[in-house]
């Protein structure tokens, strides 16, 4: 059984995402001062980058090969009552993110990162409130909590943890956003929020308008 710190089985999942009318684009990972996905300080090594996510960014107890078989095209029907602003549907399970245009014009299916843990899930249905291009980032009084290390705030740029683009949710604290690590997509590696590749999200961003409804399951 292959997990998916293994690069045969990581391309496999990239693949099918391509089969599925995705097309998965994985940018090289860029530095980053913090990783407050995994709670982790990163370690020191030549680009910054911690030196093996698999280690704590993914669940040894999942097989990749069901995650793979999860990832496909979706209705909407069994979701939503309507397509009403356009609809994103968050699958947990096969860590993957739908979306369908009001118009039902069109359809995109992502790979995504999802919460490390299920004290740090929610599932449920909510809404876009704010789009945000070249987000800032700060921890929230937990994670600092838990982190008292991290900084207090971290600007747009290359180290910041929500990418280039955020969709802010009616939940506080928790977005759909970006990631200069691409490694974290396709696995548990965030303290509650949906990463998406930075070209994902920059679609997503385009797509959708505050008040898109968000369902995550």
């Amino acid at each position: 059984m292959k997990t998916p710190n293994n690069p045969v089985s990581r391309r496999t999942f990239l693949t099918t995402s391509v089969a599925v009318g995705t097309a998965a684009l994985a940018a090289p990972a860029i530095a980053q001062q913090i990783d407050p996905y995994t709670g982790q300080p990163l370690m020191g090594t030549a680009g910054g980058a911690t030196p093996d996510a698999g280690m704590v960014q993914y669940d040894s107890n999942a097989n990749s090969r069901h995650n793979i078989s999860s990832f496909r095209a979706q209705d909407w029907r069994p979701y939503f009552s309507d397509l009403k602003n356009g609809a994103i549907l968050v699958d947990l399970t096969s860590r993957a993110l739908h979306y369908w245009s009001e118009d039902q014009s069109v359809y995109k299916l992502f790979p995504t990162s999802v919460p490390v843990s299920p004290d740090l899930t929610r599932t449920g249905r909510t809404e876009i409130i704010k789009k945000v291009v070249g987000p800032s980032w700060a921890p929230t009084p937990e994670m600092k909590k838990r982190n008292p290390e991290w900084p207090d705030f971290v600007g747009p740029g290359p180290d910041n943890p929500l990418g280039t683009h955020a969709l802010w949710l009616s939940w506080q604290y928790y977005r759909i956003h970006g990631t200069h690590d691409t490694r974290k997509i396709g696995r548990k590696s965030s303290n509650g929020c949906i990463g998406l590749y930075n070209e994902h999200i920059k679609q997503m961003y385009d797509l959708t308008t505050v008040g898109t409804q968000v369902l995550l399951i």
